[in-house]
């Protein structure tokens, strides 16, 4: 039976030498916890956030939304105020530079929005807007990039606005959104006089309610869901809108919660390397202990018990910081949130944290713990380093699997799918034994065939990395996947950017205009020509919804059973389509072939985006009516393409062939190369002046969004792998100080021998130098992996290696190795040999 007083007894008389050491132990899991309970705790108050500000992610009670005139509505009568916006995308021009761009127009009727407020500068700007007079409320982010200032006038089609206020915040809107589509509000009064309604404008219509308390809105919208779903109008209301953000929101902090969980596990890993090196040392302790009857259990419950407190006081650390960094995080992410977060300490999310880290640490704890089992009384008078091998020992492969276990239990708390789970727990496994292989392999790669001829200070400092107390497996799993982590981020956020750049590729267009009425063509056209410009492409575009595909209409299709249903997105999407019998160089034919029409009364054979029709169930041969303005068209799928949706180019899910839309309403589509943004600029303004309806695209400006973008989304994924990092030099440092009294022994030998104190010095530097060289070219191997994964599977791009950025960060990582390893290493160096001996 255990005497547990007898075993705090002597855990605590063990603590007052080991103390220190022993908090190195759980020093390395503190950043893991603090970044899973301040996630933990953003994600719980960013859920009371979306609960207490629901109405103000809508504005309304209910929003319908429809890309055509929607006419009286049902609840129209039922509301006690209405709302009407017309959004769009378009120019605007600043007329004291004359520079433009494109932005989403809103024209707003009524008093929307019901539940916050359109935040401005000055504050009153909101309430003189609407007070009548042609006045537009405009982006922050839009004013600052062309220095407009309250006051100033803009440009919106044919009529000038004066700036009555800067927008700073709109109720349900992000930083993200206003940094891709920045939004300019204009009275819907003028909507019509600035000449924009015209055919082929990608108009939204919208309309907001706003209800007596205790109507049942969701009731409302189910007994109209028939009809809306008949006129293609689309619902969205408060609990909606509500679920939506939440759903979104905790996919990200469930996300977040991984990354944290990830550098919860590497320093478990720098626990059970720490304790490893201290069971090590105790084995002789055990023996002694053995010799006086202490049974293996009890041995193994005295330290067990040291492991329980110290984890405590890790744990409890970690979440106290963790409860401190949470604070900052609303700043960290406020680009993409559409609501106030107010910050508060979530006792879940604390108790979570903690009990987390305490169980983590007592699984990696045991793996090595359980080696005292082995240990007998004549360990006293022999080593038996042989019996504390895993290789038979049933009870630590039991250890692998529980922590095995609870790591899949984690993910699937937060995935809460198994498949997901399921995967998350692979690539951890497969990251750790990855990199646990390169360190073997390298260690017996060194073992086996270190070179005599190696000058001395080199062999040594290479020996070193597989002598006993070595730390080169658990320094090169820790490092190195949170190497791979930051690694692959850069190298997958440069891919992306150095696609997005076709700017600067000479055989890639830099700029679209579109909207382009059919009586406007010619003159457009020959404005870009007169410019020195190629037109590279000039693309006809109709607009057209789907009636029926094999004789199926919508309502008929929804009578089927669902596996024989097509997809409904079919009969309420938009087709925007093209008419040509050639493909271009962003498309491929992969089945069937283009079929010409050539006289009337001929079939007509369309071709589709096989992607597209797969995802729809769309198969050769089908026959598909189209409805093109009132007029139904009968086609068949004569073919199936592959199309690059990421090339720069014209690209349509339905191809027609000619001599069949020709006459159809239309509008058109033009794309030119300019030589560098100060034509594309000038060439912009005098088209813009002169057909204030077209829209035009200049992809430069488009790479700088998507840069100012993916450097948001990259500082949030920087900030949670930044974690990784630092414990990864926790672990490091940790590490370090616990081989400190190995490297003792080590100097004394070769100091006795006659070796220098440089001599010695540079044997410690060399160590370092490879262990951080190792572990840093190992997590940027497998974030070249990574990245070639992504680049080939999902983002079907081809892979490039970011070479200087991996330089940059192997000789990061291995200089900071250097500098810590030397750090801890120098006082020792300087010690005289007797001097170190008499302290030991």
């Amino acid at each position: 039976m255990f005497d547990f007083s007898w075993i705090v007894k002597m855990a605590f008389r063990d603590f007052r030498k080991n103390f220190s050491r022993l908090l190195l132990f759980t020093s390395s899991m503190v950043v893991g916890i603090a970044a899973l309970v301040a996630i933990s705790s953003f994600g719980e108050n960013l859920k009371k956030g979306i609960d207490q500000q629901s109405k103000e992610l809508v504005g309304a009670d209910l929003v319908l939304s429809k890309s055509s005139p929607m006419g009286a509505q049902g609840p129209d009568t039922l509301a006690l105020q209405v709302a009407n916006e017309v959004n769009f995308a378009s120019m605007v021009v600043f007329p004291a530079t004359g520079e433009s761009r494109l932005t989403q127009v809103r024209a707003l009727e009524g008093e929307f929005p019901y539940y916050g407020k359109l935040e401005t500068k000055p504050v009153e700007a909101e309430a003189t807007f609407r007070a009548g007079g042609r006045k537009a409320l405009v982006e922050k982010l839009l004013m600052a990039q062309f220095n407009a200032q309250v006051g100033d006038s803009i440009k919106v089609g044919n009529l000038t606005f004066m700036i009555e206020g800067e927008l700073q915040k709109v109720p349900g809107q992000s930083g993200i959104t206003a940094t891709v589509a920045p939004a300019v509000y204009i009275p819907m009064a003028y909507l019509e006089e600035t000449g924009l309604v015209q055919y082929g404008s990608r108009l939204r219509y919208q309309r907001y309610y706003l209800f007596e308390e205790g109507v049942d809105v969701d009731a409302l919208v189910k007994q109209n869901e028939a009809s809306w779903e008949d006129q293609k109008i689309d619902a969205d209301t408060m609990e909606d809108r509500k679920r939506q953000t939440g759903r979104s929101f905790e996919n990200l902090s469930n996300f977040l919660s991984l990354v944290a969980f990830i550098a919860l596990l590497l320093g478990s890993v720098g626990v059970a390397s720490a304790v490893n090196v201290f069971v090590k040392e105790k084995l002789p302790s055990v023996a002694v202990l053995r010799c006086l009857g202490v049974s293996a259990g009890t041995a193994i419950a005295i330290y067990l018990f040291q492991i329980l407190i110290m984890g405590l006081m890790g744990a409890l650390f970690g979440a106290f910081l963790g409860s401190i960094l949470q604070f900052v995080l609303p700043v960290v992410f406020a680009d993409f949130l559409p609501l106030d977060v107010t910050v508060q300490v979530s006792w879940k999310s604390v108790a979570f944290g903690i009990l987390t880290g305490i169980l983590v640490a007592l699984l990696f704890a045991l793996l090595p713990l359980l080696k005292i089992r082995k240990v007998s009384p004549m360990a006293t008078l022999r080593p038996e380093e042989g019996d504390t091998s895993i290789k038979k020992d049933v009870w630590r492969w039991g250890v692998i699997g529980g922590i095995v276990l609870f790591v899949f239990a984690f993910s699937f708390y937060l995935l809460k799918g198994w498949k997901e789970a399921l995967g998350f727990t692979g690539f951890v496994i497969l990251a750790f034994l990855a990199l646990w292989s390169v360190a073997l392999g390298i260690m017996w790669l060194i073992k086996r065939s270190l070179p005599v001829s190696l000058r001395y200070t080199i062999r040594q400092s290479l020996a070193n990395l597989y002598r006993p107390n070595n730390q080169t497996v658990s320094l090169i799993a820790t490092i190195g996947l949170g190497t791979a982590m930051i690694s692959t981020l850069f190298f997958v956020q440069n891919q992306l950017l150095d696609e997005a750049k076709f700017a600067d590729k000479e055989d890639q267009p830099n700029m679209l205009l579109f909207d382009i009425q059919s009586h406007q063509i010619e003159a457009v056209a020959e404005k870009i020509k007169s410019n020195g410009l190629p037109i590279l492409q000039q693309v006809p575009i109709v607009t057209m919804g789907l009636e029926s595909i094999n004789g199926l209409t919508k309502k008929t299709n929804d009578t089927l059973p669902e596996d024989q249903r097509k997809s409904r997105g079919l009969y309420n999407r938009e087709f925007r389509v093209t008419y040509r019998d050639t493909l271009i160089s962003s498309e491929r034919l992969v089945r069937g072939e283009l079929k010409q029409v050539k006289q009337s009364g001929d079939s007509v054979f369309v071709s589709v985006d096989q992607g597209y029709a797969m995802r729809t169930g769309i198969k050769l041969g089908d026959e598909i009516i189209f409805n093109v303005q009132g007029r139904p068209i009968k086609t068949y799928v004569g073919s199936l393409r592959d199309v690059k949706f990421n090339q720069v180019s014209t690209n349509f899910l339905v191809l027609f062939p000619e001599n069949v839309l020709n006459n159809a309403p239309k509008f058109h589509v033009l794309i030119t190369k300019t030589k560098n943004d100060r034509q594309a600029a000038d060439v912009q303004a005098e088209v813009v002046r002169e057909y204030p309806n077209i829209s035009v695209i200049n992809l430069g400006t488009i790479v700088e969004t998507l840069e100012e973008i993916l450097g948001k989304i990259s500082f949030v994924i920087q900030f949670m792998a930044f974690f990784s990092i630092v414990t990864g030099i926790l672990v490091l440092i940790s590490s370090l100080i616990i081989s400190k009294y190995q490297r003792m022994r080590e100097s004394i030998l070769l100091r006795t021998i006659g070796a220098s104190s440089g001599t010695v010095s540079k044997i410690n530097t060399l160590e370092y130098f490879f262990l951080g060289s190792l572990a840093s070219l190992s997590g940027i191997l497998l974030s070249f992996l990574a990245t070639f994964l992504l680049s080939r599977f999902v983002f079907e791009l081809p892979f490039r290696g970011a070479y200087e950025e991996a330089l940059m960060i192997y000789l990061s990582i291995t200089l900071l190795t250097v500098i810590l390893g030397w750090l801890n290493g120098r006082k020792i160096i300087k010690m005289a040999p007797m001097e170190i001996l008499r302290g030991n």
